[in-house]
């Protein structure tokens, strides 16, 4: 019998501590699930243990072919070309490794309904859904087709639900930002707003759309504004990463390429197409320190090993 690939987490990292440590507790929770196979976990940026750890972490048990699975929920430069380019790099690391590369979470069926389930725990029973507007908050990218994503998550969300609407803002990089996406709520006639953060765990951003929404709702007591909670590590979020693993592992899978930065010349963004792409450097990675001595590598539609 053929031994399954191993699972290999890929994660963007966060200089929240809580939320490290929610990641490096869902692989955990990964491991427990699934012990027929190893299971790692490791970050591009910002947080330990660096991807390349894990990497190297799989090697030493004996793993020659993993499925690396993006734990993020648009397929923004990091999925698209930060997280190829640290595998590749790790496969010059490790002659003999191969491995296939797996679609980032979102928008599915399962994430839609654990986002549900965090606007019913945030608003007032009392409150008919059809008086609330929902404020859809992602991360924000320079990638207009990441920032696109969120916003078809948003309709996703709103499609037969029953919610006066679902508005989409952005915490950083990207407009309308928390205060001008609770703006546009209220100039549209709304009166009680659940904000909803799109991210999978706690972390400086998700915080940081709770204290924006509080100060708007503090300077406009006219509207009633909650806020709701991250996804988490919710049980279908273990059964969407697990089902992304399997189909890197049995499919021929492709990122979107209809309107990706690096395909195709978006107006603004024309100087993106055919951008090779580097690794990021993580403080932790014991390998190869110099940022610009890795050779650049095509976009991450080549790179299914």
């Amino acid at each position: 019998m053929t031994t399954p690939p191993a699972l290999l987490i890929a994660g963007h990292g966060t200089r929240d501590e809580a939320g490290a440590e929610a990641f490096r507790d869902f692989v955990r929770a990964l491991g427990r699930r699934h012990p027929e196979l190893p299971v790692a976990g490791g970050f591009i940026e910002l947080s330990p243990p660096p991807l390349g750890e894990a990497v190297a972490e799989l090697v030493e048990r004996g793993v020659r072919r993993f499925a690396a699975v993006p734990l993020m929920l648009v397929s923004a430069g990091h999925a698209k070309g930060d997280i190829p380019a640290a595998l590749s790099r790790e496969k010059e690391r490790h002659p003999g490794i191969s491995y296939t590369y797996g679609r980032p979470l979102g928008p599915h069926p399962a994430l839609l309904r654990v986002l549900e389930r965090r606007l019913a725990e945030a608003v007032d029973p009392a409150w008919d859904p059809a008086e609330v507007t929902v404020l859809l908050v992602g991360r924000g990218s320079t990638d207009p087709d990441a920032n696109a994503e969120v916003f078809k998550a948003a309709r996703l969300l709103w499609e037969g639900r029953g919610y006066a609407a679902v508005e989409t803002a952005f915490v950083s990089l990207a407009q309308p930002d928390v205060p001008g996406g609770l703006e546009r709520c209220a100039r549209l006639g709304a009166r009680r707003i659940v904000v909803l953060p799109y991210f999978l765990f706690t972390g400086i951003l998700p915080d940081r759309v709770r204290q924006q929404t509080e100060e708007w709702a503090a300077a406009h007591p006219e509207t009633a504004v909650r806020s709701a909670d991250v996804i988490g590590p919710e049980p279908e979020l273990l059964d969407l990463v697990w089902e992304r693993y399997e189909e890197a592992v049995e499919g021929d899978l492709r990122m979107n390429c209809d309107s990706c930065v690096y395909r195709i010349a978006l107006p603004g963004f024309e100087d993106k197409v055919g951008l090779p792409q580097q690794p990021h450097f993580h403080p932790d990675d014991d390998g190869d320190h110099h940022h610009g001595h890795h050779h650049g590598h095509g976009h991450a539609h080549s790179h299914a090993h």
